[in-house]
């Protein structure tokens, strides 16, 4: 089993990377604030599980082990996958997600992509002893675009990472121009990474809706 690759980074996605390790490039799937701390040609490490189906390998990478163990636990859920495992981390770093856990707080969960209040429930009910609060704070989100960003390469970008990881094309944009409005200097700086990482922090704080899918 792969549990962390370190090597040099030879590409990154808005939903993956390869890192090349001792001659074999190795491509994982990961959140974006995963993705937004490597850059390519340089050196890269990443905490790895990977899963394993009949027709199908696949690796997910993470930036802290704290993830990664977060991400397991998760897919012991009856009904969550991989991919929607990755969904919840995009959304909440793992302290806040052993919070809600811990404390019942099931619309937390109704806050992801694919997550509606059925199974947010069954998260709850199934994680209530499995992930327990270590007591490291949890980032808090900001308060909170503009016209100005529609048609703007980096914008494109924004979306398409938000409808990968489930949103609708039209929760997504309504996102990201919340989160432009309340922070207008992402808007400035055209930074794909900051502005998604900042559009799903307000996401997760549930500053902005989106569709009950």
């Amino acid at each position: 089993m792969i549990s962390s690759l370190t090597g040099t980074v030879e590409s990154v996605g808005l939903n993956h990377a390869v890192i090349t390790v001792s001659g074999f490039g190795m491509r994982f799937s990961a959140t974006p604030q995963t993705l937004a701390g490597l850059r390519r040609g340089e050196s890269g490490r990443v905490s790895t599980s990977m899963v394993v189906r009949e027709d199908s390998m696949t690796l997910f990478g993470f930036a802290t082990e704290d993830e990664r163990e977060v991400f397991d636990v998760l897919l012991g859920v009856s009904g969550v996958g991989p991919r929607l495992a990755l969904a919840v981390l995009a959304v909440y770093e793992p302290e806040a997600v052993r919070v809600a856990a811990s404390t019942g707080d099931d619309k937390a969960f109704t806050k992801v992509p694919g997550i509606g209040p059925k199974g947010a429930r069954r998260i709850v009910l199934e994680l209530t002893d499995k992930l327990v609060p270590t007591g490291a704070p949890v980032a808090a989100g900001a308060d909170g675009g503009v016209s100005s960003a529609v048609g703007q390469p980096w914008m494109e970008q924004v979306l398409e990472a938000l409808t990968s990881l489930g949103w609708t094309e039209k929760d997504a944009e309504k996102a990201v121009r919340d989160t432009l409005r309340h922070e207008p200097e992402l808007e400035e700086s055209g930074d794909v990474a900051s502005v998604l990482k900042a559009t799903l922090r307000h996401l997760g704080q549930g500053h902005s809706s989106r569709s009950g899918r």
